[in-house]
């Protein structure tokens, strides 16, 4: 597997805010998001027991599979080797492509055409007054979150998360994820 990074840390957004947590970070997407947080030319390549072998090594028994967008790697049996191995297995993707079995936290931040109709969680990025949210017409969730795009514009960035508020107080069926871990200053 193309493997961008892998490193400890506290999830930083959603439902997990706050967990201990290994993070595996694939390179690679399917789409290019200007507002992408990955460098995708860098990788190792590391085979499934490479990966579990190195998770295992550490505490947090909460793996986060991010990328990119892990669906264009993960395979069943990575799945099923981490499970075997006692992880609670979190996976962070846009949603056009499927998925393996038993992963037991799907957080989707719907991006392009998404073919997954039922996750976990559903956080969409918030620009402002005008942002699309009809995705969650289409994709059934437990949890529904706005997460303010940063725009890497200080003023904006406040602009965005003002209208965020506004807008989850008038639909409280969304609630806020912010990027915690930007402003702790962690990774």
């Amino acid at each position: 597997m193309r493997v961008n990074e892998t490193f400890l840390s506290l999830q930083g957004e959603g439902r997990f805010t706050g967990t201990p947590v290994f993070f595996l970070r694939l390179s690679g997407c399917n789409l290019q998001c200007p507002f992408c947080d990955t460098n995708h030319q860098g990788y190792r390549e590391m085979s499934e027991d490479e990966i579990v072998q190195e998770a295992s090594q550490h505490e947090p028994r909460h793996i986060v599979i991010t990328g990119g967008d892990p669906a264009m790697q993960l395979t069943q049996s990575l799945v099923d080797k981490l499970h075997e191995s006692g992880f609670f297995i979190q996976v962070e993707t846009n949603g056009t492509m499927s998925l393996p079995e038993g992963i037991d936290w799907v957080t989707c931040s719907p991006k392009g055409q998404p073919v997954l109709e039922s996750v976990d969680e559903l956080k969409v990025l918030y620009e402002g007054n005008g942002t699309d949210l009809s995705i969650a017409d289409d994709i059934s969730a437990k949890e529904y979150r706005l997460q303010p795009l940063d725009t890497g514009d200080d003023m904006r960035n406040r602009m965005i998360l003002r209208d965020t508020i506004s807008y989850i107080m008038q639909h409280p069926r969304w609630s806020l994820s912010l990027q915690t871990h930007k402003l702790l200053g962690i990774k």
